[in-house]
This record gives C-alpha cells, structure tokens and sequence, in this order.
C-alpha cells in the first residue's frame, strides 16, 4: 500500500515484496484467529450451537473441543493459508497497478480520490475473488464438516478439491462466487477508508505514510476493517451457505441460487439471520486486520531495504559521472527515490551554469 513506481524491473520487485509481505501477514493473522474463523463460519451455516448458555463463543469452542479435540479448531487452516498466496499476491498487485493507471500525471504526487481508490479496491478484491474461490469453498467444508454426520468427511485439501471437481464439476468449486463478488463492496469500503485514515494519521503525526509508526497503522487498519465489515457482512453468510450446501446432499434445506438463499434465510430467522456470527466476526477480523496491515507493512519496508538497493546496486556501476549527482542519492533518500531509477551508466550531466544540468546520452 505504498506508493507504486513505474518500469519493468520497479513492477518485478513490487510484486516480490507485495507477494511476500502481504502472504506472510495472512498466514500469521490466519493462525492467530482460525479459532474464531472456524465458530464464525459455523454460526453462518448452521446458526447457534445447541444448548448454548451464556457467551456463544465460549460455547462453541467448548462443543468443539469436546467432538473433535482441539484439531478441529484448526479445520480449514491448511486452505486457508494456501490461498493466502495467491490471494494477496493478486490483491497487492492488482490493486497497486490500478492506483498507479488511475493517478493523473498532472497530481502524481497528491492522494488518490476516494472514488479512484474504490475502483482500484473493487477491480482487485474481483480479481481475487475469482482466482481464489475453489480453495475457500474447500476451507468452509472442511470446517463445517465435523458437524454433520450424513456426509462423507474430507481427509485434506487435494482430497476435497479432488471431490469436489468429481463430484461437482467446475461448479461446485465456484459456488458462492456471486456473493463473493457482491463482497468486493467490502474492500472497496475498507481499502479507501484505510488509505483516508492512514493519510489523517501522517498528517497529525506530521511524517509521511511510509513512514507511519505501526500504532497508527493498526489503528487505521482496525477501524476501517469494522466499518467494512458492519455494512457488507450479509453477504458472507449467503456466500457460507452456499458454498457448505453441496457437499450435504440429504440436508433438508437447499437453496437454488443467491435470490432463493436470501428469500430462506429472511423467512425462517429475519434479519439477524444475515448478521448471524457477525459478533464473533468482528472479533475475529478486527485483530486479524490488524495483525495482517501492521505486518504487512512492517515486511514489505524491510523487503523494500533488502530488495531494492540489492537491484539498485546491480544497475548502476560507480564512475566518475556519479560524482556531480551530489550526496544525496548516497545520503539519506526517501523511499519512494530508491524504487525508482533516475539515468543509466551511460549517462553524463552536462552543467548549464545556475540552470538546470541536461543529461547527455554518449
């Protein structure tokens, strides 16, 4: 979520660092709530545990702890963390590419509009969307399985990608992919209000974005991940049903699409039926945002340090020529000057007295 530089070899290192930073953010926040994750996407799918008293997360961790020991705690990590991969490497790049085509050459240095970065969020969050959508189908049946007896259990995630695809065809690996694309409103709620949030905190720290200390961007992250979350969680429980729905072959309840899922689940429990878990959602999404941003931030200016000058370093060889740049391109420079390249080594500066030195190709 830095800024984007241009050229082939800037966009080779971006992806390497928005790929290694935002997958390894992902998986440490995965494993941190999975927990969480697991009791949210079963109050989707099959609402509150039985004989519930008290808190229902404490209820739930207790159920499972007792049915499957505290491996099914962990169901559908493995998924989980192997879409991690993919979906923020897509994400990052997509949505940091869009950024750098929607920005006006006239106001490169000014933030992106709130409209631009929705654009830029909803193209990416769709992008990912459609290219991650198998391995969350496999993550949600793989934590909602302990709790049905009817069907045939899954023993990983190549066994159930393997099923699945038999079974179902193309599909059942895309199902709920509608909502899932109706959920890109979330990111595009979340992604702008983090940017907003993080340009305040810059300006009242009085430093720049890269440089936001890791409070500030956890702040940021945490709000904007509440707000996203409130106003679009409906979907995510449409999405659930959806996807869990096809592996239970004998359930009674079947939904035939979006618009027939969404006509049940208002029938049979009203409106909270759509907020069903949002509770425990919110516990879960709020640390993982910020455990997710603040690392991702953190890693990728630490891949920036390490990458960077390493490729800067190959590209320009020390000579003579380097010498009339002055000290600042060895001094202290901002991270934005290291991304991007100014002349190549065949490059000379040729003085105009108090003007403007011209460079001159030999």
């Amino acid at each position: 979520m830095t800024g984007h530089s241009g050229g082939e070899s800037s966009s080779t290192r971006d992806f390497i660092c928005n790929a290694a930073a935002g997958a390894s953010a992902g998986a440490m926040a995965a494993t941190f709530v999975c927990p969480l994750d697991v009791i949210k996407t079963r109050l989707q799918v099959h609402g509150l545990p039985p004989g519930h008293k008290g808190s229902i997360i404490i209820t739930s961790l207790q159920n499972i702890v007792k049915k499957e020991g505290l491996k099914g705690m962990y169901r559908g990590l493995s998924p989980t963390i192997l879409a991690l991969l993919p979906n923020w490497a897509v994400y990052f790049t997509v949505y940091e590419r869009l950024k750098g085509l929607l920005h006006s050459d006239d106001d490169r240095d000014s933030q992106l509009s709130t409209g631009a970065n929705m654009i830029a969020a909803a193209g990416a969050g769709a992008a990912t969307a459609i290219s991650t959508n198998p391995l969350w189908v496999v993550k949600t049946r793989l934590q909602t399985q302990g709790m049905r007896t009817d069907v045939v259990p899954y023993k990983g995630v190549l066994s159930a990608l393997t099923r699945i695809t038999y079974e179902e065809g193309i599909r059942g690996l895309y199902s709920g992919i509608l909502p899932s694309l109706v959920g890109v409103s979330h990111v595009a709620i979340q992604f702008p209000a983090y940017e907003k949030i993080k340009h305040y905190m810059a300006k009242k720290e009085n430093t720049s974005i890269e440089k936001l200390s890791p409070t500030s961007v956890a702040i940021s992250s945490s709000i904007s991940k509440v707000l996203a979350s409130i106003m679009t969680y409906p979907h995510e429980v449409i999405r659930s049903r959806l996807q869990e729905q096809g592996q239970a072959r004998n359930s009674v309840t079947q939904y035939a699409g979006v618009v027939d899922c969404i006509k049940k689940v208002f029938l049979k429990e009203g409106i909270a039926g759509f907020y069903r878990g949002c509770a425990t959602n919110l516990l879960r999404t709020t640390p993982s945002a910020v455990i997710t941003f603040t690392s991702y931030e953190m890693i990728h200016r630490f891949l920036q340090q390490i990458i960077l000058p390493e490729e800067k370093y190959s590209q320009t060889q020390p000579g003579p020529e380097n010498k009339g740049t002055g000290d600042g391109l060895n001094g202290e420079v901002s991270q934005k000057s290291q991304v991007q390249s100014s002349y190549d080594d065949s490059t000379q500066l040729v003085p105009l007295g108090k003007k403007e030195q011209l460079p001159v190709r030999g």
